[in-house]
């Protein structure tokens, strides 16, 4: 596979200006978006093959999030690239000041296995709509869901436009030696620390997306049936494989028992069990060996169950957990819910701040001082109050990490903001200008340079 060729074709046809074209690149994100709709039974199959993801859910948590996504830059994409007028100071009078939004040129695109079709096809999304080209490389892990992108664009974009690399660790190697004009990221920190060290070979900017210990904080104020209902959910929703899932749960030492039976009841009430249609499996057996050698029998609570022919984890609750403990050491990235406990709120945000910033957070309480202090102490990529997930689903909010869990972030105005170079411009009219800012140089001109600039 040459990439260079690639590469270099893809700069070719970004010289020629077409991608700058607002119809061209509204008249392409039309085309995909016909084109999944038309492939849907072939996506659902193919990531269905890999770790049995259902139908529902490959709908509610990819495809849906896509079209909309889609359907905002087709909707938008005018004013988003429209010059923005901003005010002109005093000493730049008489004249305007205006921010030109720029395409970056070749970008490459890093997707990430757990949800093979947003995490690749989302920011690739982004990067069309503000007039980029992509070299895409979705994870090898999830091989079907790759082999199925890689169809559907390669068959219907041309590659100086769209291009897809299935490529393994030795090629992702080869292909990193090349100059990209913008890398986008998704997947573990320390993989992201490779990548950000292979863009800054060339100076190259990189949007992160990675992950970390995401908790979730269950107070005396908390509607615990609430709470437990939405952790339950969050938590478990593809196997407990998603970057911004609850990685663990703080709950306080006197609702923690009511807490835990109501995350009984709604485990029970939800069904995960290995033939349900919608619990998905572990993507291969060395991440269900990693999991399953975290769960020590003693301490749990609820599941346990464990099928590596299946790749099946039960959704499984372990109590009495601290920090010592081994499940503590790592983001968790599956269908284990440790519990920990505590008795004072302030003692448990210092615990969250002493380590790395998680890429979500999320804090069950009514009290208003709990809130706020959550937001003040606490610092994360995003999150919520009183549910888990959802923040994503929110198009006018940006979606990023903090720190170790990320850098940069996208999503509908933010993403386009992330593939674009936000280009100043001050157009001077060439009459009415004071001679304050050429020599001779007196101090008169520098008390009125002070007053102007000041």
């Amino acid at each position: 596979m040459d990439f260079e060729e690639i590469i270099l074709h893809q700069r070719q046809f970004f010289a020629a200006h077409s991608t700058k074209d607002i119809d061209f690149r509204k008249q392409q994100l039309r085309k995909l978006k016909a084109l999944l709709q038309a492939n849907e039974s072939a996506l659902y199959n193919a990531i269905y093959k890999d770790f049995a993801k259902s139908e529902f859910d490959t709908y509610a948590t990819e495809l849906g999030l896509i079209y909309a996504e889609i359907d905002y830059f087709i909707k938008h994409l005018r004013g988003l690239s429209k010059p923005k007028r901003i005010r002109t100071n005093i000493a730049n009078l008489i004249g305007s000041s205006k921010i030109y939004k720029e395409p970056l040129g070749v970008c490459l695109i890093v997707g990430a296995w757990n949800y093979p079709y947003q995490l690749t096809l989302l920011p690739m999304i982004t990067a069309m709509a503000a007039g980029n080209t992509c070299v895409v490389k979705p994870s090898d892990l999830a091989t079907n869901s790759s082999a199925a992108i890689a169809k559907l664009i390669n068959e219907n974009f041309p590659p100086a436009y769209l291009h897809v690399v299935e490529a393994d660790l030795a090629q992702t190697t080869e292909l990193l030696k090349n100059r990209f004009d913008k890398i986008f990221f998704t997947g573990s920190t320390r993989v992201g620390k490779i990548y950000h060290q292979a863009a800054a070979q060339h100076l190259t900017p990189i949007t992160l997306e990675l992950g970390g210990k995401s908790p979730a904080i269950v107070t005396k104020h908390a509607n615990l049936q609430i709470a437990a209902k939405r952790i339950v959910w969050g938590k478990f929703i593809n196997a407990g494989q998603t970057c911004i899932a609850p990685d663990y749960v703080y709950v306080h030492e006197d609702v923690k028992e009511q807490f835990l039976q109501h995350i009984k009841e709604y485990l029970d009430s939800f069904d995960y069990k290995e033939d349900s249609a919608h619990y998905t499996r572990i993507i291969n057996e060395k991440h269900f060996d990693r999991l399953t050698n975290l769960i020590d029998s003693s301490e749990v609570v609820y599941g346990g169950r464990t099928l590596r022919d299946k790749r099946f984890i039960a959704p499984t609750v372990l109590d009495n957990i601290t920090w010592n403990d081994s499940i503590m050491e790592e983001e968790i990235f599956g269908p284990l819910l440790p519990v920990l406990s505590f008795k004072s709120i302030d003692d448990t945000f210092h615990e969250i701040t002493s380590r790395e910033k998680p890429l979500a957070a999320y804090l069950f309480s009514d009290d208003k001082s709990e809130q706020h202090a959550f937001l003040n102490n606490v610092s994360f990529g995003g999150g919520c109050i009183n549910d888990t997930l959802m923040h994503i689903s929110n198009k006018n909010l940006p979606f990023g990490g903090v720190g170790n869990s990320g850098m940069g972030n996208y999503h509908s105005k933010y993403g386009f903001d992330a593939f674009s170079h936000s280009k100043a411009i001050l157009k001077r009219a060439i009459w009415g200008e004071p001679n304050l800012k050429y020599p001779p140089y007196t101090n008169n001109k520098l008390n009125w340079i002070k007053r102007l600039l000041g």
